[in-house]
C-alpha cells in the first residue's frame, strides 16, 4: 500500500473488468498458469493498443491489474480488475494527454480486440503444446477439434465492463486495500458450519432489483472443493503492472508525469496565493495504509517534541 501511494497521480482513475466466457473458463481451470497469464497479457495489451490509437486517447497509459477467479457463490469465474489512470504520456513524451472527464475508452472496441488477442494467444498456446486437457475436455487435445471449439467464441460477445470512475486517489487506495489480497470468501459472509454443512451469504446478480443477498448451504466437501478451485499455482503473481507502471520504468515515468501535469495546469488550479499546493488536494492523496480511508493532518510537530494535543481528536469529539 505504501508503494502504491507513491504511484498515485492527481488525475481521474478508471476501473475496467475483463471476464472470460464460460467455455474458456473451463479450459482455464485445467491450465491455470498458462490461461491466467494470457488473460493478464491480452487485457493489458488491449488497453495499451486502444489507448495509443490517435482516434481514442493517443497516449501511453499505465495500469495495475488484479486477478480474481471467483463469483459470489465461489464458482469458477476468472476475470481481471484493471485500475488505470485517466490519461497517459503523449507519443513524444512531452506532455500528459488526459482523457475526457468521466470517460476513458469505448468498451465495445475493447471487447472486440480483447476477444481477438485472447483467442489468438490461446491457439498459439495449444500449438506450442502448453495446454493439457482432462475428463470431458480431453478431446480438445486434437488440433482440429480445438479449432472448431473456438469458432463460436469468435462471434460471441465478450464481457468488458467499465465501472464509474473512482472518486479520487484515496478511493483507488481504498479499493486496492480491500480487493488485492482477497480470497474466494471472507469471514463476514460465513453464517454457520457443522460436521455436515457450511452456510454462507452470497449475492445473486441475476436479480436486478430488491435484495440480492441469499443464503447458500453446501456439504462440507463441496465447500472445500469450491474454495480450492481458487488456489493459484505456486509463484503465480495475481497483481501485475503494465505500461508506464511496469516495474522497470515506473519510478522514472511517475516522476516525469508529475512534472508534466504540474506544468500543464493553470496556476489557480494547482497552487494557492503563496505558490504552495492546496492543502485539501495534498490531503486527498494521503490514505490509511490499513483501511484505505482518507487521512487528515490534525497537528504537525517537530521531531523529538511532544504534540500539543493531550488527547486524540476523536476522544475530544466524544
Amino acid at each position: 500500500m505504501a508503494a502504491r501511494m507513491e504511484d498515485l497521480l492527481p488525475v481521474e482513475y478508471f476501473h475496467v473488468v475483463f471476464t472470460l466466457p464460460t467455455p474458456i473458463a473451463d479450459i482455464a481451470y485445467q491450465n491455470k498458469s498458462a490461461v491466467y497469464g494470457l488473460l493478464f497479457k491480452a487485457s493489458a495489451q488491449t488497453l495499451l493498443t486502444i489507448a495509443a490509437d490517435p482516434k481514442h486517447l493517443g497516449a501511453r497509459i499505465g495500469m495495475t491489474s488484479v486477478l480474481h477467479t471467483w463469483g459470489s457463490a465461489m464458482t469458477h469465474h476468472p476475470h481481471v480488475h484493471v485500475i488505470v489512470a485517466g490519461g497517459g504520456l503523449s507519443p513524444d513524451g512531452t506532455r500528459w494527454a488526459a482523457c475526457r472527464p468521466g470517460f476513458f475508452l469505448p468498451v465495445k472496441v475493447l471487447s472486440r480486440l480483447f476477444r481477438r488477442l485472447f483467442l489468438e494467444g490461446l491457439l498459439m498456446l495449444h500449438q506450442a503444446g502448453k495446454l493439457a486437457f482432462f475428463g470431458n475436455l480431453s478431446e480438445l487435445a486434437d488440433p482440429d477439434t480445438f479449432a472448431a471449439h473456438l469458432v463460436p467464441l469468435r462471434k460471441a460477445n465478450w464481457v468488458v465492463y467499465a465501472k464509474p470512475p473512482f472518486g479520487g486517489p484515496a478511493a483507488v487506495l481504498a479499493y486496492l486495500s480491500r480487493y488485492t489480497h482477497r480470497v474466494a470468501i471472507s469471514n463476514h459472509r460465513l453464517v454457520s458450519a457443522d460436521a455436515g454443512t457450511v452456510a454462507f451469504r452470497w449475492k445473486d446478480y441475476r436479480i436486478k432489483r430488491g435484495d440480492r443477498m441469499k443464503l447458500m448451504r453446501l456439504p462440507v466437501a463441496e465447500f472445500i472443493r469450491r474454495f480450492l478451485i481458487h488456489v493459484l499455482p505456486s509463484g503465480f503473481h495475481r497483481i501485475r503492472h503494465s505500461g508506464f507502471l511496469a516495474n522497470g520504468i515506473r519510478r522514472d515515468r511517475i516522476e516525469k508525469i508529475r512534472r508534466l501535469i504540474d506544468t500543464g495546469r493553470e496556476p489557480d488550479q494547482t497552487t494557492g496565493e503563496d505558490g504552495r499546493t492546496d492543502p485539501d488536494e495534498h490531503d486527498l492523496c494521503r490514505a490509511c495504509p490499513r483501511c484505505g480511508g482518507v487521512m487528515r493532518i490534525v497537528e504537525t510537530f517537530a521531531r523529538g517534541q511532544p504534540p500539543k494535543s493531550r488527547a486524540p481528536p476523536w476522544e475530544d469529539a466524544a
